[in-house]
């Protein structure tokens, strides 16, 4: 039996575009956050999805709320979805964090398999170890269903290179996933079939 899900990151936020880290903290959609959100809606709408998980920031289950659009299903929040933690570094431009703690940095964007906290964040161990068997027990919850989850960049990362059977020192290899790329697995059994893998097709600009 077939179990197809639908893996998307959220639409872009205020800190996004200001490259400000999130984490667990958060910031609202952009416009075009909310447009990318409602464009993947839009091309989504001949799915019939039988539930959507979401990540309980609010920018994943606002994002998640456009791409069901008329649908009676639920939204199920799960906190095991949610990003990275990056503790201090949250709120933090990008290039302030390079500055300060270069090799830290450095790491994390490249090494993620040896990155290890100072700033009270959690490891990428940290973050397969609460991601993958969410997303194992919400496959194992809907055998046969259609099922979309809506989570983060890292967090999304960190599950398919679980699909793809890769290291988790290759977790930043490309594609890169932007705002709404979406990400299509077929999973029969113990068998995973990636579709689409950061696929912005529905863009409209």
């Amino acid at each position: 039996m077939k179990t197809k899900l639908y893996l998307t990151r959220h639409g872009q936020t205020e800190w996004n575009v200001e490259q400000k880290l999130q984490g667990h903290q958060d910031s609202p959609l952009t416009e075009q956050g909310i447009n990318h959100a409602a464009w993947l809606s839009e091309s989504l709408r001949h799915v019939n999805l039988d539930i959507i998980y979401a990540s309980s920031s609010p920018r994943t289950l606002k994002t998640a709320d456009i791409l069901r659009y008329d649908r009676a299903i639920d939204i199920v929040p799960e906190d095991d979805l949610r990003e990275i933690s990056m503790g201090s570094w949250e709120g933090q431009r990008n290039s302030d964090i390079e500055s300060h703690s270069p090799d830290k940095h450095y790491d994390f964007w490249n090494n993620p398999h040896l990155y290890e906290p100072t700033n009270g964040g959690e490891t990428y161990h940290d973050l397969q170890q609460r991601v993958l068997p969410k997303v194992q027990d919400i496959i194992s919850r809907h055998t046969g269903k259609n099922i979309l989850i809506v989570t983060h960049a890292a967090a999304l990362k960190t599950i398919m290179t679980f699909f793809e059977g890769r290291e988790l020192a290759d977790l930043w290899t490309p594609p890169i996933l932007h705002s709404t790329a979406l990400c299509k697995v077929v999973c029969e059994g113990d068998r995973f079939t990636i579709e689409l893998y950061g696929d912005t097709s529905h863009y409209k600009e």
